[in-house]
């Protein structure tokens, strides 16, 4: 999957649940956010494991990513 694919799941997932595509991007960013704290050495090795162009994943960086383990 590459984001542009992750981006078109954004807007399916926001039109299902009838909310804005920027609710479900904020959504996500908590997740990201929360799970980047963990101190969990397994954890950090998965958030440092995301391919990311600035300074943290964004919500379609990680779909991408997690979307190509589960092909895997």
């Amino acid at each position: 999957m590459d984001t542009a694919k992750a981006k078109k799941a954004l807007k399916r997932l926001a039109k299902q649940k009838g909310v804005r595509v920027e609710d479900v991007r904020h959504e996500i960013e908590i997740a990201i956010t929360e799970g980047m704290k963990s101190p969990e050495p397994q954890a950090q090795v998965f958030w440092s494991s995301i391919p990311h162009k600035g300074e943290r994943p964004t919500p379609e960086e990680v779909i991408t990513y997690i979307a190509g383990m589960v092909r895997d």
